[in-house]
């Protein structure tokens, strides 16, 4: 018997059900993990990027400022602000514009939320569903072990006593399906954590550029100088 209990014996015992509910969970794996890399990715790039604000005061035109943040910001998170707003500042040149009739502040003011909004919307992507792999993976779990014992429970009754060569297979496929939940659930909650932490964080450096923007297009100096 110990020869032939393995993960193999264990598949070929199971139903439909419990098949389902592995290959449920392989998907829930296997996405959750494509997210996972593509946005820790994506994060490293935008940290990386992150220098080139300073980079951005430090040029002596407008123009300059825009092209060494657009060269630095591979993950294109900061050039929209700094272009739209430049954009926004300048609308008055546009005839016929309904924006040319808005006050060039709010414009500004407008454009900046817009485009945070949108990059909010960027960095979110995919943090819905980490967490809900996070939190419903361990009840997929969860439920292929119930059916698991309910499988054990039924060779119990049928061969009339306890023997171990009964319910070894079932108990077995119960315990992976719970183990399977749990790998599944916590990579998927611990990235939602970080990603999280790191979508904050570049938030509020946006936030901050864009006030800071604001500042300069409409008084023609950064706060804080």
């Amino acid at each position: 018997m110990n020869q032939t209990l393995g993960l193999a014996h264990y598949w070929s015992q199971g139903d439909a059900v419990s098949h389902a509910v592995a290959y449920a969970l392989l998907l829930m794996s296997i996405i959750s993990w494509y997210y996972i890399l593509s946005k820790a990715w994506s994060s490293w790039r935008i940290r990386r990027s992150a220098n080139a604000l300073e980079g951005f005061w430090k040029a002596p035109t407008l123009t300059d400022a825009i092209a060494v943040v657009k060269n630095a910001d591979s993950e294109n998170i900061y050039t929209p602000l700094a272009t739209q707003s430049a954009e926004a500042a300048n609308i008055k040149s546009q005839d016929g514009s309904l924006n040319a009739t808005v006050d060039p502040s709010e414009l500004i003011t407008r454009t900046l939320r817009h485009q945070i909004n949108r990059v909010s919307s960027r960095l979110e992507n995919g943090l819905t569903l980490l967490a809900s792999v996070g939190s419903t993976a361990p009840f997929i779990g969860l439920f292929g072990t119930v059916w698991g014992i309910y499988h054990a429970l039924v060779a119990v009754s049928t061969a009339g006593t306890v023997q171990i060569d009964k319910v070894a297979g079932p108990v077995g496929e119960a315990l992976i399906m719970t183990a399977l939940g749990l790998a599944v659930a916590i990579p998927a909650v611990l990235g939602y954590n970080a990603f999280t932490r790191v979508n904050r964080v570049t938030l509020a450096e946006l936030d901050a550029f864009a006030h800071d923007l604001h500042a300069y297009l409409t008084t023609g100096a950064r706060i804080g100088q």
